[in-house]
């Protein structure tokens, strides 16, 4: 049978809901944040009841840790798009500054959902061991843009995954919290931070 016309079953068209809730609710936990949405808050902002909400989802911790799993994942594939199109280490930096520039200004809300949950996580046990997950995909992403330039500079990684990936997450950071606040110059900071700080982060061979 052709996958097209495969006949989906259960699991799948649970997981197809599971996906379309959350795409809905990460509209409403990016404008509110985490602490001030309920289920209901979230259902009253869509087109799902709540009754139908809390069908799928236990609890509200349930709901935003699959949205944000869901987003993440779909920004790690952005940025293995900008590591295959690169020739040059140049063309590399240039593309993954203009992602991190691009994603920061249309998806601020998400970002900034993100990094309210991993704040709740040092208060939260029951989320500490998804945002463990989610954090070691992002440093992942991470450090193949890193391992790319390297490959097509000469070069070698400086520093291990962890201090890259805290140190390019951290200028992420800083910039957002800025464009949040109307901060004129917070893209353009990032844009040149972003610049000055990967070829730091590489090494020639010896």
């Amino acid at each position: 049978m052709p996958a097209s016309t495969a006949r989906r079953t259960p699991a799948d068209k649970h997981d197809e809901r599971r996906r379309a809730l959350a795409e809905s609710a990460l509209r409403t936990l990016g404008d509110i944040g985490y602490a001030r949405t309920s289920l209901r808050e979230i259902a009253n902002n869509s087109e799902f009841s709540h009754g139908v909400v809390h069908y799928y989802f236990s609890d509200k911790l349930d709901l935003i840790v699959h949205c944000v799993q869901h987003y993440k994942a779909t920004c790690v594939r952005r940025y293995d798009g900008v590591i295959a199109d690169a020739g040059t280490v140049e063309e590399l930096v240039d593309r993954f500054a203009a992602k991190l520039l691009e994603t920061l200004t249309d998806e601020a809300p998400m970002h900034r959902l993100w990094y309210d949950l991993r704040s709740q996580s040092m208060f939260e046990a029951t989320l500490q061991e998804a945002v463990h997950a989610i954090d070691r995909t992002l440093e992942a992403m991470i450090w193949r843009v890193v391992c790319r330039a390297a490959e097509l500079s000469g070069s070698e990684p400086a520093l291990s995954p962890a201090t890259t990936y805290g140190m390019l997450d951290g200028l992420f950071q800083q910039a957002l919290l800025g464009h949040g606040v109307g901060s004129p110059d917070a893209l353009e900071q990032l844009d040149r931070q972003v610049r000055e700080v990967v070829p730091l982060l590489l090494v020639a061979p010896g």
